[in-house]
């Protein structure tokens, strides 16, 4: 058979990759690492090996500090996946190409709107089953109807969670938007996961062993729940760098 007619061993295409936008405002990884502890801690798993682009647009960085083969390995501790960085200066992207980044000059970061229920991905959900999905302004919820148990651990991908039973002490539940306990909740809640601050979190029983809000969050450990909303009906928003605990 001659060269000409050999079949192709390989086809080259474009493809378009989804990528998490890391933003660095600080080029101090000390404080970075304290930070990603603190806000990633309480959330281990919740990245799984997603790609990343490491955002440098804002950074201040006059004496070149930066340490890019450090943050990879940050991200890659918290299961994220670094493989590209924009807004580099010149020694910044030689950095960058000694840690294997390439270059996503062109990238635009966007704000992605709420899925359909077509293109809802499938979420991460052990030994939990969904019972149905309804529509809410912000698209479909998950809507999970019976209890969670120590260990188990549920998260709705892109939209609001709905837990209409009982949240025991070391399950679980997180939401990139809005989260509705409508039964005692004694685990932890996570809203706004991905970094919406008008997220909230709602319950008709706050007994929670830790609530957070796109980051910033509060365990029971921390301080008691206050009077006026512990044991009760309360929704939870983040105001600031506060979370701020109202009762219904």
């Amino acid at each position: 058979m001659s060269q000409a007619a050999a079949p192709h061993t390989y086809e080259i295409k474009s493809a378009s990759l989804p990528l998490v936008s890391f933003l660095l405002k600080t080029p101090d990884t000390s404080a970075l690492q304290a930070d990603m502890t603190r806000r990633l801690g309480p959330t281990p798993g919740f990245f799984d090996n997603d790609p990343v682009v490491i955002d440098l647009s804002v950074l201040e960085d006059p004496n070149q500090q930066l340490d890019l083969p450090s943050v990879c390995l940050m991200l890659r501790t918290h299961q994220m996946l670094p493989v590209a960085v924009r807004g580099a200066n010149e020694h910044q992207l030689t950095n960058a190409r000694k840690a294997g980044l390439f270059e996503a000059s062109d990238l635009s970061i966007q704000t992605p709107a709420a899925p359909s229920v077509e293109t809802l991905v499938q979420e991460v959900i052990r030994e939990v089953e969904v019972v149905r999905e309804v529509q809410t302004g912000s698209g479909a919820a998950m809507v999970i109807d019976k209890p969670l148990r120590s260990g188990q651990h549920v998260y709705a991908k892109g939209r609001d969670l709905i837990v209409l039973a009982m949240v025991n002490p070391g399950a679980e539940i997180m939401a990139d938007g809005h989260i509705h306990v409508y039964a005692p909740l004694r685990g932890k809640a996570i809203a706004g996961a991905r970094g919406d601050e008008q997220a909230r979190i709602f319950t008709s029983c706050l007994e929670a062993e830790l609530l957070s809000i796109a980051g910033t969050y509060r365990t029971s450990g921390d301080s008691p729940l206050p009077a006026d909303v512990a044991g009760k009906a309360a929704q939870i928003s983040l105001q600031g760098d506060k979370l701020v605990m109202l009762a219904l």
